[in-house]
């Protein structure tokens, strides 16, 4: 497969709108909390239908998730007392990015530490004509991976990898012309996650 790097119209404005993001999500005001003997109070401003609440235990289990049925202003009460003691997090699942909210069970005490909340951007995709375009800014410079995959009959063929470090925004455009027919899936892992795009 032929790489084709360009630093596009398209590349600015999505690094543009990224960054308005990212300076959205590290607002404080983005959610409260407030935590009384029996109820977590959680309030979540700017969100959208159809983005996806869960609350995660250390092990990655999912204990809880809803889908947001109004965009605006979330608020719900959670009896978080109730969980054993260990390690949790609020995970709200958005179009382009992933916030968590980290909290911990104690003897029925919940402490919420805000500060090692994050925000995970998740890769862009678009197909326009015959250039597939990924785009991912990764705050952290974690590695980025990236595989394109022919996929035939069920079975998948590897065409294009490459790891990336030391980068806070990745970009890149792909050629499709000159490619076999057929189905592609594109795998972008980075900060212990995997997004799958097919194309």
């Amino acid at each position: 497969m032929k790489n084709v790097i360009k630093n596009s119209k398209k590349g600015i404005l999505m690094v543009t709108m990224f960054a308005a993001s990212l300076s959205f999500a590290k607002e404080t005001s983005f959610f409260t909390i407030k935590n009384d003997v029996k109820k977590t109070a959680l309030t979540l401003k700017n969100v959208k239908a159809g983005n996806l609440l869960s609350i995660i235990d250390d092990n990655g289990v999912i204990l809880y998730k809803e889908i947001i049925q109004k965009t605006g202003i979330y608020s719900k009460g959670f009896d978080l007392t109730a969980f054993t003691d260990g390690a949790y997090l609020f995970e709200l699942n958005k179009d382009l990015e992933i916030i968590t909210i980290p909290f911990s069970v104690k003897s029925n005490t919940v402490i919420f530490n805000k500060e090692k909340g994050k925000t995970i951007f998740k890769p862009y995709f678009k197909v326009k004509e015959d250039v597939l375009y990924i785009s991912k800014l990764t705050l952290n410079e974690t590695p980025l991976t990236v595989a394109i995959y022919y996929v035939n009959s069920g079975e998948s063929e590897l065409k294009y990898s490459e790891t990336v470090e030391n980068t806070m925004d990745y970009k890149k455009a792909f050629k499709l012309t000159g490619l076999e027919e057929g189905s592609y899936k594109v795998i972008v892992t980075s900060e212990d996650r995997t997004y799958v795009k097919n194309i």
